[in-house]
């Protein structure tokens, strides 16, 4: 599961579906407040109204609970809204970082292999240049050799 959030917010689609989450708990906490306190809340419509407000962390005011029961549903609707919002702020830019690391990450091992090649090729160009050298100091201490030989 963590790899397809990781795809969903490398892609940008992880938006489209916390917005659908922010729009589901709203009819539901609004739904819950009409049903507790209906002298605050006398309508559906008001309900969800004031469960926005609440869940964005917004808090126009006027629309607020003055039963104990409305503070209740108050009360965790503004713990739910600000923990969502918090856990959502932290996991999206923690999966943010996490993609750029991996990327960088990529990047790194791609400048490595390609230093690495870099590096064998150069390797194999100087053992075929001191081949080339050894073969031509022998062939000279072979004349040399050659011509200490008819000189004694």
């Amino acid at each position: 599961m963590d790899a397809r959030i990781r795809r969903m917010v490398a892609t940008r689609r992880v938006f489209p579906l916390l917005l659908v989450i922010t729009v589901a708990l709203a009819p539901v906490a609004g739904f819950v407040a009409t049903l507790v306190d209906r002298q605050d809340f006398p309508t559906f419509g008001v309900g969800i109204w004031w469960a926005i407000v609440t869940l964005a962390t917004v808090g126009y005011g006027d629309v607020v609970p003055t039963t104990a029961s409305g503070k209740v549903v108050g009360s965790a609707t503004i713990i739910v809204g600000v923990t969502f919002l918090a856990f959502l702020t932290a996991t999206v830019t923690s999966l943010f970082v996490s993609t750029e690391q991996d990327e960088k990450a990529a990047e790194e091992a791609n400048r490595r292999a390609a230093g690495e090649a870099e590096t064998r090729a150069l390797i194999a160009r100087s053992d075929a240049e001191s081949r080339e050298l050894f073969r031509r100091l022998d062939e000279r201490l072979a004349a040399i050799d050659a011509k200490l030989e008819r000189s004694s």
